[in-house]
């Protein structure tokens, strides 16, 4: 167990520069496959560089590595045209709801940083670690739409749609923040019920 404990993250990140490698090649829309998996890769690197002075729980490298790969997946075919009519057809809907889902799991950063507050002591109450990973999630779900938008309006075509993957909803970003925003709800809650100063 000690050796899968040290092992597990650096199996996580292989896999998903392996799955990065494997998906940068011939995507949809390179210009949209880009603007996609900036933000993915920022992510990845401020996770590599910080884990010599902080390590997370395996669960929250799961949790991260989980939405992580998913977004990669989401850059490849462009949000709105990744295979995804199992889902679309269970829950009876026309629309591709890839980002959506995607959406509900930004929330999984909420239990990442709750157990982040609680590691290092910056609060002894494991609900006010859990507001702020739930304000974090939902602070960045407004900003992210914001950049949507900013790129939309500068670049303009048929990649900013992509890249936006509102799919004609003219509510399509207040969803997705409140899609955020459940999602860092239920994290948080996992974390709240279940989370802890883990060492798996």
């Amino acid at each position: 167990m000690a050796f899968l404990y040290r092992v597990f993250p650096f199996f996580l990140l292989v896999t998903y520069l392996a799955l990065m490698i494997l998906l940068a090649i011939d995507p949809f829309s390179r210009e949209t496959w880009f603007a996609e998996n900036l933000p993915v890769w920022i992510v990845v690197a401020a996770l590599v560089f910080t884990f010599p002075k902080f390590r997370f729980s395996n669960l929250s490298y799961f949790l991260m590595w989980f939405f992580l790969c998913y977004h990669t997946i989401g850059g490849h075919y462009t949000f709105s045209r990744v295979p995804f009519d199992f889902f679309n057809d269970l829950i009876g809907s026309e629309r591709n709801n890839f980002d959506r889902v995607g959406h509900f799991l930004v929330g999984v950063f909420a239990y990442p940083a709750a157990e982040l507050f609680i590691r290092k002591g910056w609060t002894a109450f494991k609900w006010v670690a859990v507001l702020i990973g739930f304000m974090a999630v939902s602070t960045w779900a407004g900003l992210y739409e914001v950049i949507e938008m900013i790129y939309a309006v500068n670049y303009g075509g048929d990649e900013a749609a992509d890249f936006l993957g509102s799919q004609g909803d003219i509510w399509d970003a207040q969803k997705d923040i409140a899609m955020d925003m459940l999602g860092g709800l239920l994290f948080g809650g996992f974390y709240y019920w279940c989370g802890g100063d883990e060492r798996d």
